[in-house]
């Protein structure tokens, strides 16, 4: 909450917005203008009858007088003071910093932001240059086809004598490698240009499922109702191999409505909490189906918004709905320190932790994990293992198990789970 110390800079800076003298003001108010002075220069507290009166003469609120316009500038000032690498700036100065220079706050403000949003770029795109199997496969292929029509150029250019029915082969591999590297060229400018679609990209069928969701807010409303239809969600524009996964995503959340109804859930958290434990019980269903609702509640949990990462057996990444906060890889291996993948291996048991971010924000977070097998047939048939991790913002001041995104992008330097060297800047 912003301190009342700078009333009097405030009721100042009113009075010579509306072109008032301090001394008209004064007589306005019944009191001489050089009490009014050591009002506006802090020295004198005003409160009760004097500040609405004051409040009247100036046109404005006694809110905007005490609290200021610029509380939401100072929680600003706050988070860019949290960004700083060297010795923390004084915070308890921060609204008077915001008070007296505006302009300057908000451009700290903006710029702090800029940089968080160009970190947040930089971690994004190495992980896609360094773990993305499409475009590795993509120049691969290419550079494999431009060989072929560099070695076939060099023997149709020799000037030795090629027999006519070898010389039409030559003739027709170079045509087919070149239409080869022609669509190859053409495939990977486009899943280039397709970056630049949104901060991750669209770059397969999964990206595509995830970009939809995410249209959605995770919530599909047609499906609550008994009667919605799975495939009645599923957009045409989508390409056949997104518009599959779609729709076996649909049914699950088909499934998980009719087994856990919005309004019975919503009636619950408000009674009992948002303990999925609890929630599994009330609801006789197993707790990846809770975590999928919570995921899926458009006001989220407390009017706070949730995230939920689900994996296979291998580690990948199945399923994503990202948290402020809580990034989440979308090539390579995500931080091994994740309760997610530590509930691969306590299949069944429940896993919960608060855990908190590397970075300079340092962000706190409460997550729910458990992984459970699936046996796909009798005796002797392969059984697949699943994860999921429910991701709730955390106030508390509970001990907290330090995580990361990946080790590429992770800034803390001691960390006995670290695979590789880090490409950021090492955490003091």
């Amino acid at each position: 909450m912003p301190h009342t110390g700078l009333t009097g800079s405030r009721i100042r800076a009113r009075r010579l917005d509306l072109g008032l003298r301090q001394g008209d003001l004064a007589q306005t108010l019944g009191i001489s203008p050089s009490y009014l002075n050591l009002i506006e220069h802090n020295r004198r507290r005003i409160a009760g009858k004097l500040l609405s009166e004051v409040a009247r003469a100036l046109a404005s609120d006694v809110a905007s007088l005490t609290q200021g316009a610029e509380a939401a500038m100072v929680d600003g000032l706050r988070d860019a003071a949290a960004l700083s690498q060297g010795a923390p700036p004084d915070l308890a100065r921060a609204e008077e910093f915001a008070g007296r220079f505006p302009d300057w706050a908000h451009l700290t403000i903006a710029q702090a932001r800029r940089i968080a949003a160009l970190e947040r770029a930089v971690e994004t795109l190495n992980d896609r240059m360094s773990h993305d199997p499409f475009l590795s496969q993509s120049l691969h292929d290419v550079l494999s086809t431009v060989t072929a029509i560099r070695s076939t150029s060099a023997i149709l250019a020799d000037d030795g004598a090629i027999d006519p029915e070898w010389q039409a082969r030559f003739h027709r591999n170079l045509f087919e490698d070149s239409q080869r590297l022609a669509e190859s060229a053409q495939g990977l400018v486009a899943y280039l240009d397709s970056a630049g679609q949104a901060d991750t990209g669209i770059t397969s069928p999964q990206d595509e499922v995830e970009a939809w969701l995410s249209a959605q807010g995770h919530h599909l409303p047609a499906l609550e109702g008994p009667q919605g239809d799975p495939a009645q969600v599923v957009p045409d524009s989508a390409s056949a191999a997104a518009r599959a996964l779609m729709l076996d995503v649909a049914r699950r959340y088909a499934e998980d409505a009719r087994a856990i109804p919005l309004v019975a859930l919503r009636a619950h958290l408000a009674q009992t909490g948002h303990d999925p434990g609890h929630l599994a019980t009330a609801f006789g269903t197993d707790l990846h189906r809770v975590f999928r609702r919570l995921a899926n509640l458009p006001e989220g949990v407390n009017g706070r918004p949730v995230g939920l990462v689900a994996c296979d057996g291998s580690g990948t990444l199945t399923y994503r709905k990202p948290l402020d906060g809580f990034p989440l890889p979308r090539f390579g291996a995500a931080c091994p320190l994740w309760p997610l993948y530590v509930a691969l291996s306590r299949p069944h048991a429940p896993i919960a932790q608060i855990v908190q971010q590397a970075g300079q924000l340092t962000p706190r977070f409460s997550v729910y994990a458990q992984s459970v097998h699936h046996q796909m047939g009798g005796f002797g048939a392969p059984v697949v293992t699943s994860a999921a991790m429910l991701i709730l913002p955390d106030d508390t001041d509970a001990p907290a198990l330090p995580i990361g995104t990946s080790c590429r992008i992770c800034p803390r330097p001691a960390c006995a789970a670290r695979r590789e060297p880090a490409i950021v800047a090492s955490l003091a």
